[in-house]
């Protein structure tokens, strides 16, 4: 029963490119086109490229890679990550306790990280969001104040220097150029839910802007769940030439959120709107202030050349009490330099892409006893520095007009240090490491709309300073960097504006996992280790379908068959964390006035387990949803919708433990009960 989905699915794929191959040979029938906005010259961005712009150089990446309007999720509620990405192919999202902060994985990268996210590289605007070690705050991203969201899955995310498994997630803010006068939108819902976001954008002369602020705040589904946020997101581009353009960002976040923490499957099955009560004694938070500044400068060289230069600074206080208060300000500053040269060679169609990135990153780690929520006795003092030097290069021949080959590799040198400022005596802590990363690739284009896809990669993860080292403080055993070979084939299309799929299968052989050990009693880290050998494969399917010109139906599915390879400990068994299987579709009806309605499913339909032992797991389950509104480009627009109708009790995420002997642990993250949320927008 569980392969039905992932047959159903590949076969209906296979057939819509079987009957395009047959439409192709037929040379009266003619193809339609997608239709594409031509801007006049000097009425358009520089620095950040259109949605259009965007599709097309997606077109060039020979494996798993998409974009998504913002507009797609505008429909309904647009709060979490999952709201945003749900339904992008290859994107495992779910929120921990109905809020901002998630499991976000990509082929299984950061496998054991429920919190804060490893193994993705994140960037707003082109530029790192994550703390140079690697890790990552969902709090700092608006979905609203999105224009589009690029994925680039594994090795695909070569282009931005990235090294990671899982690849890279870029969110665009809009400029001048594409962004209303005015919008304003609020949505209010179950659970004390309410979001009010203002923002404006315009164009006067060589001088562009955008501004949004938004307030978002809840009560939560569970006890000790209360979040607020206050977010603001700015741009302000010049032309300075025809051929040159700058563009400065401002960013700011204030957020304070609620820990709730685990539970054991008992509680949740009895009261899943209860708190763990080791959280709510510790009062666990998790606050923190953040500035960030950037810039992007791009020049053209001509009709084939471009320069681009960008360069951000990020200052975030951090206030965390959990298991220990955590107090942490930090600083992360980088810059990076990309060349693009698209001149043909000796005739020869070509791209060539060259980039080098360094970032550094400065942590004060102050630690203190927990007491109910306030700093007691200081346990620790550590002064944290990153540093990370990236150089990369990517090349696209054209064969033939249809059939291109892709050579790419970079190399990566990247320091941690931690110096102990509170224990007499004690070791200080450095590791330096450093790995070139080739892959290759190619893309064959049945017909223009139409392609086919192929690569091997190789990724490269060191450790954060979270993982750095496990072990005696006295003797520390420094973890290895993960890594790892991945092969990917796949295609992308669109069969005569019906349906419309991206589909990739890969197989990742990794080696190093990093993998972290935790307390089930109290979720205290204990440290990372190194896992041997591991693989990772599955299936990643976006097939949207449109119906009679009045339904369409918008589907995602995964396929994550995670496991170690001969492990002296746990043989081949199950990585923990993630579902094998999971799987969304929203069916809705559109009417020419811009009048939708539909009901949405999500699908987890097997077990999968909590502990590498594969001895405790959570149960499957299906969620049902609906939604009605009515969209418009300018005036008003509002939404309804109602989230799990049949009051289901599950986990939308687990912790990840080594063994759990059988023994129900805590380890479950409920899900949000029934909810119902509404939304009014104006845009001018």
């Amino acid at each position: 029963m569980a392969r039905k989905p992932l047959a159903i699915a590949v076969t209906g794929v296979l057939a819509a490119m079987a009957s395009t191959w047959a439409q192709a040979q037929n040379t009266d029938d003619p193809v339609q086109l997608e239709t594409i906005k031509v801007v006049a010259p000097g009425q358009a961005s520089l620095t950040v490229p259109s949605l259009p712009e965007v599709k097309a150089t997606m077109r060039q990446v020979p494996g798993g890679a998409n974009v998504i309007d913002s507009e797609s999720y505008a429909t309904g509620r647009a709060s979490t990550l999952q709201d945003a990405l749900g339904y992008s192919p290859g994107v495992f999202v779910q929120p921990r306790f109905g809020a901002e902060e998630a499991r976000l994985s990509i082929r299984g990268s950061g496998i054991q990280r429920t919190f804060h996210m490893r193994g993705i590289k994140l960037l707003q605007d082109g530029s790192r969001l994550n703390l140079a070690d690697g890790g990552g705050d969902f709090q700092a991203i608006e979905p609203l104040a999105a224009r589009y969201i690029e994925v680039y899955r594994g090795g695909n995310a070569l282009q931005f220097g990235s090294t990671t498994l899982g690849g890279a997630i870029n969110f665009v803010t809009p400029t001048g150029y594409d962004a209303e006068r005015f919008r304003a939108r609020g949505e209010a819902g179950s659970f004390g839910y309410n979001r009010l976001m203002l923002s404006s954008g315009g164009v006067h002369g060589s001088l562009d802007y955008f501004a949004s602020v938004s307030r978002y705040s809840q009560d939560g589904f569970r006890d000790w769940s209360e979040q607020e946020n206050w977010r603001m997101f700015s741009n302000v581009g010049y032309r300075i030439t025809p051929d040159l353009e700058t563009r400065f960002y401002l960013t700011y976040t204030k957020t304070d959120s609620q820990l709730p923490g685990n539970l054991t499957k008992a509680q949740l099955r009895s009261d899943p709107t209860q708190a763990n009560a080791n959280s709510l004694m510790g009062r666990q938070k998790r606050d923190f202030d953040l500035i960030r500044v950037a810039n992007r400068t791009v020049f053209k060289l001509g009709n084939s050349q471009q320069l681009e230069f960008s360069a951000f600074y990020s200052h975030k206080q951090l206030w965390h009490p959990i298991f220990q208060v955590l107090d942490q300000p930090s600083h992360d500053y980088g810059l990076g330099l990309r060349y693009i040269n698209e001149m043909p060679i000796a005739g020869w169609r070509n791209r060539f892409v060259a980039g080098f990135e360094p970032t550094w990153g400065t942590v004060m780690d102050n630690r203190f006893v927990n007491v109910g929520g306030r700093a007691g006795a200081r346990t620790a003092k550590f002064d944290q520095d990153v540093s990370s030097y990236v150089v990369y290069g990517e090349n696209q021949f054209y064969l033939l007009p249809e059939l291109s080959l892709i050579a790419g590799a970079q190399y990566t040198y990247t320091t941690r240090k931690q110096k102990d400022l509170f224990t007499a005596g004690a070791l200080d802590r450095s590791k330096n490491y450093q790995r070139f990363t080739p892959k290759a690739g190619l893309i064959y284009e049945l017909n223009p709309e139409i392609q086919f896809f192929g690569n091997v990669s190789t990724s490269f993860e060191p450790p954060s300073f979270s993982e750095l080292t496990a072990g005696p403080v006295i003797a520390p055993v420094f973890a290895k960097a993960q890594r790892a070979i991945t092969f990917e084939v796949g295609s992308r299309g669109r069969l005569f504006d019906m349906a419309e799929w991206d589909i990739a299968l890969y197989r990742a052989h990794v080696r190093n996992e990093l993998l972290a050990l935790v307390d089930p009693v109290t979720s205290s880290p204990l440290g990372t280790v190194n896992a041997g050998k591991t693989v990772h494969q599955g299936v990643e399917l976006g097939l949207d379908v449109e119906l009679a010109k009045m339904f369409y139906l918008r589907q995602m599915y995964l396929f994550n068959d995670f496991k170690f390879d001969g492990d002296p400990t746990f043989g081949n068994n199950q990585l923990a964390g993630i579902p094998r299987h999971f799987y969304k579709a929203e069916l809705t009806y559109r009417h020419p006035e811009g009048y939708y309605l539909g009901p949405n499913v999500e699908w987890s339909p097997e077990k999968y387990y909590v502990d590498h032992a594969n001895t405790v797991y959570a149960d499957s389950y299906a969620l049902l949803g609906f939604k009605i509104g009515k969209r418009n480009k300018t005036g008003f627009s509002w939404f309804a919708e109602a989230r799990n109708l049949t009051d289901r009790k599950y986990a939308a995420t687990t912790g990840v433990i080594d063994n759990a002997r059988g023994i129900d642990q805590a380890q479950f993250l409920p899900g949000d009960g029934r909810s119902f949320f509404a939304g009014l927008e104006y845009r001018m």
